[in-house]
């Protein structure tokens, strides 16, 4: 497991409820083609706190079951509360990793959303999985692709450099923010059928893809020292996201997010 640069603070956690709500769209249009449906019982990995397993319930309704897994205590007791404060009573978290999952009653689905990245060998971790899924069930994942989103700010010196800063910060830490364009070798390398992709991000010059960048700035900010990252050349974080704003308003050129590339496939039935 890659060191998590991004933490566990308050802050951080309402950063990714921020996040999760802007991105919400793209993993249900993922999961929706994978098949995730009313009745289904769904495994999340890696649940943070909470936002893609709130999404399942959703989808999978009343009948379905949503057990969700998560390393850090502080990350699940979020989501227990955020469950609570719904009236969900159909997800549950379990605080650990995908070992300490009872390998008795199958998953229809396994998924998970920007997790394979800290993951140092993924193809094991889904063969590990894949164990824990029926034959015939889900297994889906959306990971991050950030190359994209460098080639495209390039024109844009502070955005490029901001983009810049946090790829390399993600890749000391252990990270690899890349992880997207590979799903389909990772894929295949966990036994899996080579699976069905997709590959979305946002353009434009909405003021919600500068709070995404400074958001994530200032969370890395506090691995700085320990990370040797080059956030220090952004100058003062507390105006970032507004220089990044004015950048971009300034110019003829379009901002966007990172690719999330998404990757669905089913279990072979023997």
């Amino acid at each position: 497991m890659a060191n998590y640069a991004l933490g566990s603070t308050d802050a951080e956690h309402e950063r990714l409820i921020w996040q999760a709500e802007w991105i919400a769209p793209l993993t249900e249009r993922l999961f929706r083609e994978a098949g995730i449906s009313p009745g289904q019982r769904v495994l999340d990995v890696g649940s943070g706190v909470g936002d893609v397993a709130l999404l399942l319930a959703r989808l999978v309704g009343p009948a379905g079951e949503v057990v969700g897994i998560e390393r850090d205590k502080r990350s699940v007791a979020r989501a227990r509360a955020r469950v609570a404060d719904a009236g969900l009573r159909n997800v549950e978290f379990v605080h650990g990793d995908v070992a300490r999952i009872p390998n008795g009653k199958p998953f229809d689905a396994a998924v998970g959303r920007l997790v394979l990245m800290w993951i140092q060998d993924p193809a094991a971790a889904l063969r590990l999985l894949t164990r824990l899924v029926r034959p015939g069930g889900v297994v889906a994942f959306q990971e991050p692709y950030w190359a994209p989103v460098i080639a495209l700010l390039a024109p844009l010196r502070l955005w490029s450099t901001t983009v810049g800063a946090i790829h390399e910060t993600f890749r000391r830490s252990g990270a690899n923010p890349e992880l997207g364009a590979t799903l389909y070798k990772t894929f295949l390398a966990a036994g899996l059928p080579g699976p069905t992709m997709r590959l979305e991000m946002m353009l434009g010059k909405d003021s919600d893809l500068a709070r995404l960048f400074s958001g994530l700035v200032d969370t890395l900010a506090t691995e700085h020292g320990r990370l040797e990252s080059p956030l220090g050349e952004l100058g003062d974080l507390g105006t970032l996201e507004r220089r990044l704003e004015a950048e971009v308003a300034a110019s003829d050129a379009v901002a966007g997010s990172p690719a999330f590339v998404g990757a669905w496939s089913r279990k072979p039935a023997s």
